[in-house]
């Protein structure tokens, strides 16, 4: 079993909230548009970080992080990158990497937009966290928490926070 944190979009700015939220998890994940490497390296300080650069991310970034992560956590197949889309609106990179992939869970950000939804198509979770960075055009700073144990997903709570 483990406890995961899920943040995007930070562009260089972590909320203490976040840091606090992310307390109990056992690995972070930050899907892309971390904004600053010292973002990546708060992080990395409180717990090991899985990350995908995003579009604004420059060579410090993107030295260090890949566009697309596929890994497995527990029994469960991930597949994170920054631009996604949502089910039945994916970016048409991201539905290329889904089909041929077959992930359990897809992870995406980008959009600022808090989004958890069940694809039945493709019979995978769609998590986009939202924004944790203060910067955008998003109302709050948002951020996910979940535990995985085995195939499994659940006990997801949000952290929303108004700018």
């Amino acid at each position: 079993m483990l406890h995961i944190g899920i943040l995007s979009d930070t562009h260089g700015y972590l909320h203490p909230r976040v840091i606090e939220f992310f307390t109990g998890v056992d690995e972070i994940w930050h899907a892309g548009d971390m904004g600053d490497i010292s973002v990546a390296r708060q992080l990395m300080k409180l717990k090991p970080l899985r990350a995908v650069y995003g579009n604004i991310d420059g060579g410090d970034v993107r030295t260090e992080f890949s566009e697309v992560m596929i890994f497995q956590v527990e029994q469960v197949k991930v597949l994170m990158t920054h631009i996604g889309g949502y089910p039945g609106h994916y970016d048409p990179r991201a539905r290329q990497m889904i089909e041929q992939e077959k992930p359990k869970l897809f992870v995406c950000g980008h959009s600022h937009i808090l989004k958890v939804m069940y694809d039945q198509k493709y019979e995978l979770l769609h998590i986009n966290p939202g924004a944790a960075g203060k910067y955008g055009m998003h109302k709050s700073i948002t951020a996910i928490r979940f535990v995985i144990e085995g195939e499994n997903m659940r006990d997801l709570e949000v952290l929303d926070i108004s700018k």
